[in-house]
């Protein structure tokens, strides 16, 4: 089998995005599977054309110039489309996985149409409320229906689709899209990569000034408005009323950073709260090791009521507790009282009182931790999650093997 991802950044950039392809592409890898990858316009300018990461061989794409809003996209996916052609006249593909956001899938489907490869297109989030998360669009609005629009209009014209939750796919289903076209292709944790969890890091916590005895609250990730982290410094007076040794860490950065320290820096428990800014993923699990708690504050919207994070899998993987906002991707992930604990949403109040409660009775901690650390090893894992593409994969290729009437055209003309 021979899989062409076409992606809108990877390695070795990090993030979510990067580390959820990195698995995926590994995990194909190990299978047997020849596999290269397509990165677009956004992963920026590169000084070589191709080149092997982690085993992984990525093909870039020189980016257009840039123009107004519109016309840009528009070059992006030319450029991104004839990218992928050089790619494939050599590779010869037999199936074309397009992964979001719709730009990618744009360009995937004008080349496979072209040259008769299956294309599967993979929805990570809907990129029209991503850009409601991140403050850059309104719900609603003419640009939000347009690339709504867009994304649907791609979700019909592909031969097969994924999701990484259930959420996505119920909304897909709610469009109109035939069930059984969509395949749940859930956020997974690379074992081989984030293993067993280190043991605790004394000397990064003395160096963070964090003392034994300390309940301390984490959160390792990104700094956007939708992950609710004005809520969870907002909270920390209250659980510092409760809890004198609390501590909040956080790891990570991002567009609200700033606000973030500033409003740090404002609380009467300043003290308390840590920013320790980004650090290499290599590194990340010695900051896991130093956290009782970790905490997923997300707000209440479309885009995180639909989609699953990565997160607090990473976390579970780390046998730590993790206690999230009671939305739509976290009750995908998390049983309350269970693996995690749920609060609501939108609420300081409510956050500062789950974790007070958490830190009033660690009798059931080491048993919790044990099941959360389960569900990412039965459920979660890449190196099972990895066979949900097989049937599908070879679904399309029986598909385009047994169609005499659509020959393949030269991908010159793409």
């Amino acid at each position: 089998m021979r899989i062409l991802h076409v992606l809108d950044h990877g390695l070795p950039l990090q993030s979510g995005y990067t580390f959820r392809t990195r698995a995926i592409l590994t995990a194909q890898i190990a299978r047997g599977w020849q596999v290269a990858a397509v990165t677009g316009a956004r992963q920026g300018a590169s000084d070589v054309a191709e080149e092997t990461i982690d085993g992984i061989d990525f093909h870039r794409t020189v980016p257009p110039a840039k123009s107004l809003p519109v016309i840009g996209e528009v070059r992006e996916i030319g450029a991104l489309a004839r990218r992928v052609a050089e790619v494939a006249r050599d590779f010869r593909p037999d199936v074309i996985h397009a992964h979001s956001p719709v730009l990618d899938a744009m360009a995937a489907l004008r080349v496979g149409k072209a040259i008769g490869v299956p294309v599967l297109y993979e929805i990570r989030a809907f990129w029209e409320d991503a850009a409601v998360g991140n403050g850059t669009g309104t719900e609603g609005s003419l640009k939000y229906n347009a690339i709504k629009w867009l994304e649907t209009r791609a979700v019909r014209r592909a031969d097969a689709v994924a999701v990484i939750c259930e959420g996505l796919k119920g909304d897909l289903v709610s469009r109109g899209i035939d069930a059984d076209k969509i395949m749940v292709s859930p956020n997974g944790v690379d074992l081989t990569l984030f293993g067993e969890p280190q043991p605790h890091d004394a000397a990064l916590a003395a160096e963070l000034g964090l003392a034994d005895g300390d309940d301390v609250v984490g959160f390792i990730g990104s700094f956007y408005d939708y992950e609710g982290l004005d809520g969870l410094i907002a909270a920390m007076p209250p659980l510092v009323a409760n809890r004198p040794n609390a501590k909040l860490l956080l790891v990570g950065g991002g567009p609200m950073e700033g606000a973030l320290r500033a409003q740090a820096a404002a609380s009467p428990v300043a003290g308390a709260i840590r920013f320790v800014g980004r650090v290499p993923h290599t590194e990340v699990e010695r900051y896991y090791s130093l956290v009782d708690v970790l905490a997923y504050p997300r707000k209440k919207m479309r885009l995180t009521d639909l989609v699953t994070p990565l997160k607090p899998l990473e976390a579970m993987a780390q046998r730590r507790l993790v206690a999230a906002s009671d939305v739509g991707g976290h009750r995908e992930l998390i049983r309350d009282g269970d693996t995690g604990t749920l609060f609501a949403p939108d609420s300081p109040s409510a956050i500062a009182d789950a974790l007070a409660v958490l830190f009033a009775d660690r009798s059931g901690w080491d048993a919790r931790r044990t099941r959360g650390r389960a569900f990412v090893e039965e459920h979660r894992n890449w190196s099972s999650n990895i066979s949900r593409y097989v049937p599908v994969y070879q679904r399309l290729v029986a598909a385009r093997e047994s169609d005499q009437k659509c020959l393949p055209q030269s991908v010159a003309s793409v």
